[in-house]
């Protein structure tokens, strides 16, 4: 499977239907302690736009709401994954990523047999606070080397500028959420991170 190189995550489909027209082919909408009614309204409208555009869509954390509403890719974090039903996941048919920060995570990640694993914070982020270090260029190397042929997502703290090398330690795909959402021109810095990435595409 490869996984485009640029990796939009957002919380709403506002944001979804506000940038993924821009050309963005690749969007996990993270909707986090959002009543159920008003998730799926929002997973209904990114999955609308994501088919007129293109573009695949990613649901964060809710594997049975991505199950009923007919979504494709799933991605998980450690905790989710310890409670997700992988059989029924995969039974129907959605792609599975998983999240890792260390050694640790990285095996429970892999023993599920997912179809990319996300490794992170690269560089320091603030969209949440996190126990684990910035993991770096070397990491992401000596990751891909272990999970190859599998794609790696590298996510944290990641600007236009930073790209060159995390493409080069190995990365197959960039995640970013901050850089564009906190950007004074959202727009036009999603259109700097698809130039950006255009060599690896």
């Amino acid at each position: 499977m490869k996984l485009d190189p640029f990796y939009l995550i957002v919380d709403s489909a506002d944001w979804i239907e506000r940038l993924v027209p821009l050309g963005v082919k690749l969007v996990q909408l993270r909707m986090k302690d959002t009543e159920e009614s008003v998730l799926r309204q929002h997973i209904r409208r990114a999955r609308q736009c994501c088919v007129d555009h293109g573009c695949q869509l990613v649901i964060n954390d809710h594997w049975q709401i991505a199950i009923d509403e007919a979504c494709h890719f799933v991605h998980l974090g450690q905790e989710d994954l310890a409670t997700a039903d992988l059989a029924a996941i995969r039974h129907a048919g959605i792609r599975l990523g998983l999240s890792s920060h260390d050694d640790a995570e990285l095996e429970t990640a892999l023993a599920a047999e997912p179809d990319y694993v996300a490794l992170g914070p690269i560089y320091p982020t603030i969209l949440k606070k996190m126990p684990w270090a910035p993991q770096g260029l070397k990491r992401l190397t000596a990751w891909k080397e272990r999970i190859a042929p599998l794609p790696l997502v590298a996510i944290g703290g990641l600007r236009p500028d930073r790209l060159p090398g995390v493409f080069a330690a190995g990365a197959d795909s960039a995640a970013v959420v901050t850089d564009i959402t906190l950007h004074a021109d959202p727009e036009a810095r999603t259109r700097e991170w698809l130039g950006a990435t255009r060599q690896w595409r």
